[in-house]
């Protein structure tokens, strides 16, 4: 039944927002959302869709309150990388950007290695190398 899946996320800048995501490699769809209350962000190989709205348009889809991520968040998003220097140099990314990370990357649990930041609207995305030949069983 379900043929794709959309994540729509609440930003107060749709321009200062695509110009974050731009300067961390994504690529955005100009077919969808080129207007100035949404950008289409393309993620990874497959081009998953994450929909960046304007606050006003995205409260008129659900009727509710915006999350306010300086006190609580309600996802993380998780991207992979390829490899340990790849996780480093989008740390460098993010913070020249204007993104805060969480903490410096790192290595979790013995077979990941990445880091924690927030986008200019405080959304939480983790960058992560899993090295999958050190999974413990």
């Amino acid at each position: 039944m379900v043929k794709q899946l959309w994540i729509n996320l609440p930003v107060k800048d749709v321009k200062k927002s695509k110009d974050f995501f731009t300067k961390l490699g994504f690529k955005f769809n100009e077919k969808f959302g080129g207007g100035t209350n949404s950008a289409c962000l393309l993620v990874g190989e497959k081009e998953f869709v994450v929909m960046l709205f304007d606050e006003p348009t995205f409260k008129s889809f659900t009727g509710k309150e915006i999350t306010n991520t300086k006190l609580s968040n309600e996802v993380l998003f998780s991207i992979d990388a390829q490899s340990k220097e790849e996780v480093d140099e989008m740390a460098l990314k993010v913070v020249e950007a204007g993104g805060i990370c969480s903490h410096k990357p790192k290595a979790v649990q013995g077979w990941m290695y990445g880091f924690v930041f927030s986008d200019l609207d405080g959304h939480n995305w983790n960058i992560l190398y899993m090295d999958l030949n050190k999974i413990p069983h």
